[in-house]
């Protein structure tokens, strides 16, 4: 929530966040059957697989896109900070698409 512009919805209903920025989505946070956490990260393609390949934790998207979204299990095997700089990335991922002044507004350039 502290990006810019950012905003929290459950247009799922209560249980399952979706954050977005501009109305375009970067972040869903819900629990897995097993009662464990998840968040859903949009990532660049080869970063994903790269990732998948190295966390087992991190998997392909949970009901997204497999090639541009990740799961990201909140087990703890991932470190804090690598889930915090998917976070941004995914963002600035969204923020990418969006028109020019929107850009400039969200990322201060």
């Amino acid at each position: 929530m502290a990006k810019p512009e950012a905003v929290e919805l459950q247009p799922a209903g209560p249980g399952v966040a979706s954050f977005k920025v501009c109305h375009k989505l970067f972040a869903t946070l819900a629990e897995g059957e097993d009662g464990v956490p998840y968040i859903n990260l949009k990532c660049e393609p080869n970063r994903a697989q790269e990732l998948r390949d190295t966390y087992p934790a991190i998997q392909p998207g949970h009901r997204m896109n497999k090639v541009h979204w990740n799961s990201v299990i909140l087990d703890g095997s991932v470190p804090e900070d690598l889930i915090l700089e998917l976070i941004d990335h995914s963002y600035e991922r969204v923020v990418e698409n969006l028109p020019p002044a929107d850009q400039q507004r969200l990322l201060g350039r």
